[in-house]
């Protein structure tokens, strides 16, 4: 279950959340388990990444920080988004 499309911070914390709900309400079919878990891991390293390039930010590392969108910059469609 590969998604090409980025998944911002927020997109990918929400279905975390919608996941472990899913998982911990017993709910979910067995057969639905192997792909949540596939999700959830793809959702997990989005979240990661994200924290990733803010820790490399406050870090003082300004050039791996590439990805993420300048506030400052009116042209940056993703800026202001969370």
């Amino acid at each position: 279950m590969t998604r090409p499309e980025t998944l911002s911070y927020r997109e990918a914390y929400a279905r975390l959340s919608r996941i472990a709900q899913e998982l911990e309400s017993g709910e979910a079919d067995l057969d639905r388990v192997l792909p949540l878990l596939e999700e959830a891991r793809e959702a997990y390293a989005a979240c990661r990444e994200r924290i990733e390039a803010v820790r490399a930010v406050l870090a003082g590392d300004w050039a791996g920080a590439g990805d993420l969108p300048d506030p400052a910059d009116p042209d940056d469609e993703d800026a202001g988004d969370d």
